[in-house]
């Protein structure tokens, strides 16, 4: 099953492009996956502006988010895996979706242990 996460991010970002707001990004800036402005950092955490007029090739895909956007200057191609989202929000009235910090793990259902009984009822012909 895939993860729920990058399709609110997608759809909250719609709803915060379509309310005319600037959509912000908080990211987990330690994800070892994760290339961004190093000098921006604070706390482990980056705010981004990934509004339309800020970044260029804007893609929310399921598993990063990339663009390009200029820092201090310097264009630079910018990518957030998405365990690394944090929350996505408006920067006008902070209303948005924040995110549990995750590791990267995948949504799949825990395995099944195969030598515990099933309290079910168990059917049989008889003939």
């Amino acid at each position: 099953m895939t993860s729920l996460k990058p399709y609110l991010i997608r759809s909250i970002y719609d709803w915060i492009m379509d309310n005319d707001l600037t959509p912000y990004l908080l990211v987990d800036a330690e994800n070892s996956r994760a290339i961004l402005p190093q000098q921006l950092i604070e706390d482990g955490k980056i705010v981004l502006n990934i509004r339309p007029q800020a970044v260029q090739e804007l893609s929310l895909g399921n598993s990063e988010i990339f663009f390009k956007a200029r820092f201090s200057g310097q264009s630079m191609n910018i990518i957030v895996p998405i365990s690394a989202v944090l929350a996505i929000y408006a920067k006008e009235n902070g209303k948005g979706m924040i995110f549990d910090q995750e590791e990267d793990i995948s949504d799949e259902p825990p395995p099944t242990n195969p030598t515990k009984k099933s309290n079910k009822p168990n059917l049989r012909l008889v003939k």
